[in-house]
């Protein structure tokens, strides 16, 4: 079976993200699409969820911090560790809201 090329239009910083990524996976860029190609057609489908959910980054973030908060609070009950420092803490909340980033 022969091969083509295929051209395709990304973000930058997304593509360096990737190739970064992929790279620590042991893939280029090109095998790594050739790994969605081949999972797409043996799934017949996207190989990974879609939705058309509109998320609201602010929301997302609100979201992600209950998360963690209830994660915390769990992990004191648990292993008793209600005295975390406040540093710790605001390192995690600083964390939540890069994510929400975009």
């Amino acid at each position: 079976m022969g091969q083509v090329n295929l051209s395709i239009r990304i973000d930058e910083d997304i593509k360096k993200e990737a190739e970064t990524l992929f790279a620590k996976l042991g893939l280029t860029l090109s095998a790594a699409t050739n790994v969605f190609y081949r999972q797409a057609l043996r799934t017949q489908g996207i190989p990974f969820p879609l939705s058309a959910v509109d998320i609201d980054p602010k929301k997302q973030a609100r979201k992600e911090l209950k998360e963690v908060f209830k994660a915390m609070q769990e992990q004191s009950v648990i292993n008793g560790t209600d005295d975390m420092p406040l540093d710790e803490i605001n390192s995690i909340i600083q964390e939540c809201r890069q994510k929400a980033v975009v």
